[in-house]
């Protein structure tokens, strides 16, 4: 076996991130309720993959939750509330981008706008407007576990651009991120509206539903339509049991030709007081043009959280798998699984965390396993 370590140079200030003291809030209020609050996050990562044949190790922006800024505004008009959001990834080279060809360092584009979103709630629901969340965003991955910081349902985030090797040593063309994926709602330009909470013991609890069009306005090659619905159910029990669920019905209609891509994706999570979390999603995609395969999953996590392990604060470990078919090709088969690992250190507001992710994908050739590594730090102010 051939071993390569490339360290791919990153600003200086997110390898130091974990040494950096707690910021400030950085929140300001004016004179009738309202305010502008300024936030962000770095989460840098050193990546190590193994292809079966080379090892690429590389410190990277990591893609599970990437390197960002953002500015929130909250007004409130009468019993009316208006929010503006603006939010951006920072285009550092990242591991969504890093294969065994190397990595991309073109730096920040459009695309790595997140939110330029406005919003008006009332008693009446919440109606938005701008690049932000579609209603299915998050409808596959309700996690309640501490360890979803670096564990969860989409399985790609640490090596979802490397190219499976074939047992003659040989690259495909094939990804890991060609033969998994949660089939989660994205970010487009849309309008949106969610109902108001029914129910529920507490604020964050109850029961509500949302609906959202939109485009992917950032994207020159996407003119398809995308419309969406979801709902959502969390609740804390007597004992202190937290449940939330989600289910959503999501569609892509194609410009370029005829056809449309309808994903149906769930997920549900519970925690108990004891510290044990289960959590579980699944998905169905039908595809209706010629020759594309129609591929599903499920995923399940068994996890623990406790803040008595170590004096920095709370520590959560857990492992999960999944098992994907028909993902690039009808008949081919994908397992992964992963165990991961994650430390909260309070007074940096920092969660540093390590993961192993296995990755088995069979399609007529049983490729290699690729095997990641991950090991990281996200700052947040």
């Amino acid at each position: 076996m051939t071993v390569n370590y490339r360290i791919t140079s990153i600003p200086a200030i997110l390898a130091a991130t974990t040494a950096i003291p707690a910021a400030a809030e950085l929140k300001y209020d004016n004179n009738s309720g309202g305010y502008v609050e300024l936030y962000g996050q770095f989460n840098p990562a050193i990546v190590s993959v193994d292809d079966g044949e080379e090892t690429e190790t590389r410190l990277l922006d990591n893609d599970l939750s990437n390197s960002r800024v953002g500015l929130f505004l909250m007004q409130p008009y009468g019993s009316n509330d208006f929010t503006f959001r603006f939010e951006t990834g920072l285009g550092l080279p990242s591991t969504g981008t890093a294969n065994q060809d190397g990595t991309n360092t073109n730096g920040w584009s459009r695309e790595d706008i997140r939110h330029v979103d406005f919003a008006l709630a009332g008693n009446y629901g919440k109606f938005s407007a701008g690049q932000g969340s579609m209603a299915s965003d998050g409808a596959a991955e309700v996690d309640l576990s501490y360890v979803g910081t670096a564990l969860y349902s989409f399985t790609n985030d640490e090596n979802g651009a490397f190219f499976y090797r074939e047992p003659d040593g040989i690259l495909s063309d094939i990804t890991v991120g060609d033969s998994s994926s949660n089939f989660d709602g994205g970010r487009r330009g849309r309008i949106r509206y969610d109902t108001p909470k029914f129910g529920g013991s507490t604020n964050d609890d109850g029961f509500w539903a949302a609906i959202a069009y939109g485009e992917n306005i950032l994207s020159s090659s996407d003119d398809d339509d995308y419309y969406d619905i979801a709902f959502n159910y969390a609740e804390t029990f007597a004992g202190g049991v937290r449940f939330a669920a989600s289910v959503a019905y999501a569609v892509r209609d194609y410009d370029n030709g005829p056809g449309e891509r309808k994903d149906t994706i769930g997920s549900a999570s519970v925690l108990l007081p004891s510290g044990f979390s289960f959590t579980a999603a699944a998905g169905t995609r039908d595809d209706t043009r010629d020759g594309v395969s129609d591929p599903s999953y499920w995923y399940t996590k068994l996890a623990y959280e406790t803040d008595d392990w170590v004096p920095w604060g709370k520590t959560g470990i857990g492992i999960d798998y999944f098992d994907g078919s028909d993902f690039e090709n009808d008949g081919s088969s994908t397992k992964s699984w992963g165990i991961a690992i994650v430390q909260k250190i309070e007074s940096i507001n920092t969660d540093a965390y390590l993961k192993y992710r296995n990755h088995d994908f069979d399609d007529m050739v049983d490729f290699d396993k690729n095997e990641a590594w991950v090991l990281g730090a996200r700052w947040r102010f």
